[in-house]
């Protein structure tokens, strides 16, 4: 059988697989408000850990729906605006709000 790309498998990724975490969720709508942070300021205003943070970050960005920038030995994760589902969760997201209010 041969080795799926990295693409294709982002393409067969699920909505469920992405929104089945409630901290997957936070994080996206973290980033989707303020851009751009690192795991620490991520995991303070999310109150979760630093490792289940970086094993998120780290799911998100193999799904595409964020980047991550290296400055150093800092990594700074960025809300990918330019990819058509993470723009999409991002109206999703600012819809939702605006409505509970």
């Amino acid at each position: 059988m041969a080795n799926i790309s990295e693409k294709e498998e982002i393409q067969k990724l699920l909505i469920e697989d992405v929104l089945s975490s409630r901290g997957r969720v936070r994080i996206l709508k973290l980033l989707a408000e303020l851009d751009e942070l690192n795991v620490s300021a991520i995991s303070r205003n999310i109150n979760l850990n630093h490792s289940a943070v970086k094993q998120h970050l780290k799911f998100l960005c193999k799904a595409g729906l964020i980047r991550e920038k290296k400055f150093g030995r800092i990594l700074i994760y960025q809300y990918d605006n330019e990819n058509i589902l993470s723009s999409s969760l991002k109206q999703l997201f600012a819809v939702w709000e605006e409505k509970k209010q």
